[in-house]
């Protein structure tokens, strides 16, 4: 016994390292078989090339952990076709959005199809109105009683002084619209003549290009927000803001101009007189002019309307008859002129 054990101990350990050959030779083999399969192959194909190695190496339970994963590193990885790949990405990549109504508007905004769409132009003259200051100064006539002497008397007079005092009508528009039951928006720019916001539109883009940096304080006007207004001011319901007499909502035919253009007050006085000459010089172009020039500084009309025939159109036949009662009077004076010297030289002859 003490002789044969150690040779029936190692034909044992023989027989044990010669299955354990065979049976990493049949593991290889099989990996030599997946790894020469075609990538090209079917999915059913490259699916039983996959399973064959592994149901051999169960079968001769020689699995281990490290075989595990050299199977996994050596099984081929299927390679989509390039329409999968494709549609992958597709599915993949985040849809488009949409662009939003306010970009999109912007976008309009700054093209001149924007005169296309009254919603782009509604929010243009809306934009202005809200960077504009909602400030004012008004003049305010005041009876006061002052002392005076007189030829050597002293007595007490009653004087109209006039001053100029700051207003700040913010509150003014919102609560006309919430009487109106309106978004605010909709009352002040929603309720101009659409032919009169396009020209307003199209001469504040202009006003804009050459810097000027223009303003609307005011724009639509019912009949109880022109008896909120101080100052010069028509009847509450002649306004050619919108007042009832003159068609109400959806009818305003005046907008208040100012520059807003400057840190203060004072600098955006003088911003506005130069917007106020722009205007003059150059609103007839856009079919917009000052009906009441410097009477009313901010107010705007358009030019075939009938406030500005009425005001401008009085003025310029006042103006023209001016001129032609001094072009009579230096007729005159020319004639007279003419005839003394004709009778000068008459004299002389004699």
């Amino acid at each position: 016994m003490g002789l044969r054990r150690p040779a029936i101990v190692a034909a044992l350990c023989g027989t044990v390292v010669m299955a354990g050959w065979l049976a990493l030779a049949r593991f290889d083999l099989g990996l030599f078989q997946v790894a020469a399969a075609p990538v090209e192959g079917s999915r059913a194909t490259a699916a039983t090339a996959e399973v064959a190695p592994v149901d051999a190496a169960k079968n001769e339970d020689a699995v281990s952990l490290g075989d595990s994963a050299i199977v996994d590193v050596a099984l081929p990885v299927p390679v989509p076709s390039p329409e999968t790949a494709s549609e992958r990405v597709a599915s993949l990549a985040p849809p488009e959005a949409a662009p939003s109504r306010a970009v999109a508007a912007t976008s309009v905004e700054a093209s001149d199809n924007c005169v296309l769409s009254q919603i782009c132009i509604d929010q243009y003259l809306w934009s202005i109105y809200q960077r504009t200051p909602k400030q004012d100064t008004i003049k305010v006539s005041e009876r006061v009683k002052v002392t005076v002497k007189t030829k050597g008397k002293t007595r007490t007079i009653t004087k109209t002084v006039v001053k100029l005092v700051d207003e700040d009508f913010t509150w003014k528009d919102p609560k006309a619209a919430e009487k109106a039951g309106m978004p605010l928006m909709e009352y002040v720019i929603g309720g101009m003549d659409p032919g009169f916001k396009l020209k307003l539109y199209r001469g504040l883009r202009a006003m804009d290009d050459a810097g000027l940096v223009p303003g609307i304080t005011s724009a639509f006007r019912d009949d109880y927000r022109q008896a909120l207004a101080s100052g010069k001011k028509a009847a509450s319901d002649s306004s050619y803001h919108g007042g009832s007499r003159r068609g109400g909502y959806g009818h305003g035919l005046a907008a208040d101009l100012v520059s807003a253009k400057g840190e203060t007050r004072a600098q955006r006085w003088i911003s506005s007189e130069i917007l106020w000459k722009w205007i003059d010089a150059h609103g007839q172009e856009f079919g917009i002019g000052r009906p009441y020039l410097d009477r009313d500084p901010p107010h705007v009309g358009p030019i075939d309307g009938k406030e500005y025939a009425d005001k401008r159109g009085r003025a310029n036949a006042k103006l023209a008859e001016a001129r032609k009662r001094r072009g009579s009077a230096e007729n005159k004076n020319h004639a007279k002129t003419q005839s003394a010297k004709t009778a000068s030289r008459k004299a002389r002859s004699i």
